[in-house]
């Protein structure tokens, strides 16, 4: 009975250390080249989210996002105490990740992103849209049964980070996801008087998602089962649904 139950305890954990793992790199990544000022900064990031992707989707399913975890848990993949787990476990990646580069980098200065005015309704709008754009992207490569045997789904999953990071980083700093707004705002990238525009528009953008994936592909609704399946398919068995093993 021991050994059973610490094996089921092990196992419940891998899903929240991987996905703590892939949240971690992906904040840090960003901590890093934003506090360096690299010039390739969106590059790294979208390929910083690739390659966690095809390293923990296995495992987890690599949603490293609350917002993404949101619209899989509105798509029916994800009972709600799991993706409650992967929450908490995302958050404390993105803390650690951001004060991890943060103390890496070691700036003299470090200007926080703050929003004021007419920029709090376009980076609403933005971090909507592209957190949305992002959701969406990964419902349908890395969720869908119409995509059996997918092996594309990170790098079309780190382009759309790219995408997005080029297109409105000049305007809301390109987040996209809570985790990173709030590991973010423990580094110092952003000012933590406007972290309630990133949730709300990522909650939103992440939410809409998973309802319009389901509007566009009904046959594709399901109600999440005692072993949840994982946003990616599992590499033993991929286009099957099946739950990612132990």
């Amino acid at each position: 009975m021991t050994t059973q139950h610490q094996h089921s305890k092990g196992t419940a954990l891998r899903k929240p250390l991987a996905e703590f793992i892939g949240a971690l790199f992906l904040v840090f990544t960003i901590t890093a080249t934003v506090l360096s000022n690299a010039a390739l900064a969106p590059l790294a990031i979208g390929a910083s989210l690739m390659v966690m992707v095809y390293a923990g989707g296995h495992v987890s399913g690599a949603h490293f996002n609350p917002a993404v975890t949101l619209g899989v848990f509105v798509r029916g993949r994800i009972k709600v105490g799991e993706a409650m787990a992967y929450v908490v476990a995302q958050v404390a990646g993105g803390l650690v990740g951001g004060l991890i580069g943060r103390w890496v980098v070691d700036p003299d200065e470090v200007t926080a992103v703050s929003l004021s005015g007419r920029q709090i309704g376009a980076a609403l709008v933005a971090e909507a849209l592209l957190t949305f754009m992002l959701a969406y992207v990964v419902l349908n490569v890395a969720t869908s049964s119409d995509h059996p045997q997918n092996s594309f789904y990170g790098l079309a999953i780190g382009f759309t980070v790219l995408a997005g990071a080029v297109a409105v980083g000049g305007i809301s700093g390109g987040v996209f996801n809570p985790a990173v707004a709030v590991g973010g705002s423990v580094a110092g990238l952003f000012s933590w008087s406007s972290l309630w525009v990133y949730l709300i528009a990522q909650g939103v953008g992440g939410t809409l998602a998973g309802f319009v994936f389901l509007a566009l592909n009904p046959d594709e609704r399901e109600t999440p089962r005692a072993e949840p399946d994982t946003a990616v398919r599992d590499v033993d068995a991929p286009g099957t649904g099946a739950p990612a093993r132990p």
